[in-house]
């Protein structure tokens, strides 16, 4: 009697059970006739299951065949960060590791907190020994600190705000200044790798500070009523355009302006993280992991991450620049909220 398949209802090839969803099964024997066609058919011998390689038909989870176990690819999910058995894409999850101290806590500290904290101790500690016994001919901290200084009074301060206000509030814009520009430049250190500017919390906090400051610069000037008036009522326009006019100008004025401060900074420290450990991943994956002939390409991946490093350190310090910029020009316009 010719070899007969016959198909399990359930597969069982991830449980071990057999190897296909298909059964081998010899001399077996149909005792059905026409007159007891309705009967179910009878397995009178012993069956076992085929090898996949001599299968017909494919099992719904198992391959049509079965590789050399050495030549397997180790399984992963099938996603866009997922390209080769041993290269790990970026993605977002780099920016919410798991906890590394007080887990569970309110102050549960993971990777990108210490980040933060040890940029925010760099600063303090640079600051410090810059300017703990400031000479009149500085030494090369000092000169160093003195150039950061010099450059946001000069650049920033009494540009955007006039010499008298902006020596009021030359140290916030500075404040501003240093902690958006320290905690950058984790991005490009080796070992750390990320900003922590690349999460929402920090950039948040900054763009409170920026919201508060020009409010209360506002407010402490005309009032609340005589502010508010002065920053979203457009003078000399037709009555009518006040209906469009009036709520532009407040989402404008006290919505985007912090909200754009918040994502303007993160998104872009974000995107230099993703495209960074891009470059370099790739490089360690075609250097060390991929076949012969995509060896060739890890020059090229790792110059544009040098490249891309280079363009990183600018977009750190434009991006600490804009920020504290900003900031200066939001507390000119409610200065001067009546000159709308």
């Amino acid at each position: 009697m010719p070899t007969r398949y016959y198909e399990l209802p359930l597969c069982y090839c991830r449980a071990g059970l057999v190897q296909s969803s298909v059964l081998h099964v010899d001399d077996v024997a149909d005792t059905r006739t026409d007159a007891s066609a309705d009967l179910p058919l009878q397995l009178l011998t012993n069956f076992e299951p085929t090898s996949v390689d001599h299968i017909d038909r494919q099992c719904p989870i198992e391959p049509r065949e079965r590789r050399h176990p050495a030549a397997r690819t180790r399984e992963r999910t099938l996603s866009v960060t997922t390209l080769a058995a041993e290269f790990h894409a970026p993605s977002l999850t780099d920016f919410f590791p798991p906890a590394v101290l007080f887990e569970g806590t309110p102050i549960e500290l993971d990777r990108l907190m210490l980040v933060r904290l040890l940029m925010t101790a760099v600063l303090v500690a640079f600051l410090f020994l810059a300017f703990r016994s400031p000479r009149l001919v500085p030494k090369k901290l000092q000169s160093i600190g003195e150039m950061g200084m010099v450059f946001v009074k000069e650049q920033i301060c009494d540009d955007i705000l006039g010499k008298e206000t902006g020596r009021k509030f030359f140290p916030l814009i500075a404040t501003v200044f240093f902690t958006v520009l320290f905690l950058n430049f984790s991005g490009v250190i080796p070992g750390l790798n990320i900003s922590s500017n690349a999460r929402i919390g920090m950039p948040l906090v900054l763009a409170v500070i920026a919201y508060v400051a020009f409010n209360y610069v506002g407010i402490k000037k005309y009032g609340f009523f005589t502010y508010m008036r002065s920053s979203i009522v457009v003078p000399n326009v037709p009555p009518a355009m006040h209906v469009l006019l009036i709520p532009i100008e407040f989402i404008s004025t006290f919505i985007l302006r912090p909200f754009t401060l918040t994502v303007r900074l993160m998104a872009n420290m974000l995107a230099g993280h993703i495209m960074l450990v891009l470059f370099f991943s790739a490089t360690q994956f075609f250097l060390f992991d991929a076949d012969n002939w995509m060896k060739i390409f890890s020059p090229f991946s790792l110059l544009g991450g040098l490249a891309f490093t280079l363009f990183e350190l600018l977009v750190i310090v434009l991006q600490a620049y804009v920020f504290a910029l900003l900031t200066a020009v939001y507390i000119s316009l409610a200065q001067h909220a009546d000159d709308h």
